[in-house]
């Protein structure tokens, strides 16, 4: 019989909300990979979801329900990984509990949301961490490392070939924020963490989109200390091994190139440093545990972050 009995764990204090393969083979993954058995219940719309995840990772109940474990006294912290639109819905709610919470991309969809979850994290005691992996990652630091050795503006410049979707795909859904906003956002996000703060706003968003490849365009922006940088997304066939992505970066006496997170090349004047890990790391595990140790210590993103990066997002998709 399904499920079986067992003794609960009275250790365990996280929701899973969003029970798909990212949460199963990543969120989760590595929450028990650091913390041991800490999931105490697991969400999902289809119930069978919530419950392969509830029995490989040790949790003590499964629902199809997400305000039960908002309400539950005995999750502290809550892990959001459903549908785009729900994202804030469920991290306004969990924030109005004091609770805190990690929001896999996007945070948001909507200006209305943007605003409504920046207000609940003004009152809210709970942090908030953000699934931005990219810049969490080893070969990330370095590349911010390199950039922050010079000063002066920046010529950045990102080619990402994504996986193709179809046109009635799920993410083309107007309530989910379509493209940009779930996909893009990943590299908008790396791109404006590069840029000094103080140094980002006023931003001069400049789009240009294809007629027949409804996922291809090119976004350019102009940030306010004269840096420049261009994102350009293609999606016209398979990726195989996932998304390939290439980033360049110029800034004073500095040249970088990053490659699939694979390989990371930095030039100083006459010297070239190589870096090459052992195996691709995107940064998902630091991104996770930084919102797991950022409950305990309240020391999550800031409502300015937040609402900066996702500001950026949605004027984005707008110009696109």
């Amino acid at each position: 019989e399904f499920p079986a009995v067992k003794e609960k764990n009275s250790a365990a204090h996280v929701g899973v909300l969003g029970c798909g393969n990212f949460s199963y083979g990543t969120i989760a993954h590595y929450l028990k990979k650091n913390y041991g058995n800490v999931i105490h219940a697991s969400m999902d719309l289809r119930l069978e979801r919530a419950a392969s995840l509830y029995e490989t990772y040790d949790a003590n109940y499964y629902t199809t329900d997400a305000e039960k474990i908002i309400n539950d006294t005995a999750v502290d912290l809550v892990y959001i990984a459903s549908n785009h639109a729900s994202h804030a819905e469920y991290a306004i709610m969990a924030l109005e509990k004091n609770k805190s919470v990690h929001i896999e991309k996007p945070p948001v969809v909507s200006d209305d949301q943007l605003t409504r979850l920046c207000n609940a994290m003004k009152k809210s005691t709970g942090s908030v961490g953000l699934g931005y992996n990219r810049p969490q990652s080893p070969l990330g630091k370095k590349v911010q490392a390199a950039i922050d050795s010079q000063t002066g503006p920046m010529m950045i410049n990102w080619f990402i070939a994504a996986h193709e979707l179809e046109d009635d795909h799920w993410y083309f859904s107007a309530e989910e924020g379509g493209r940009v906003l779930g996909n893009l956002c990943h590299w908008i996000d790396y791109t404006l963490s590069l840029i000094p703060e103080g140094s980002r706003f006023p931003v001069k968003i400049t789009p240009a989109t294809s007629n027949k490849f409804k996922s291809d365009f090119v976004v350019s922006y102009e940030f306010a200390d004269g840096s420049l940088a261009v994102l350009t997304m293609s999606s016209k066939g398979h990726t195989f091994e996932g998304v390939s992505e290439r980033l360049s970066i110029h800034r004073g006496d500095v040249l970088v190139s990053l490659m699939d997170f694979e390989k990371l090349v930095v030039k100083d004047l006459n010297k070239t440093k190589t870096f090459t890990p052992i195996y691709r790391d995107h940064g998902h595990e630091g991104a996770i545990t930084r919102s797991y140790k950022s409950a305990k210590d309240k020391s999550g993103f800031s409502v300015k972050e937040v609402w900066e990066s996702a500001n950026l997002m949605l004027r984005t998709k707008e110009a696109v």
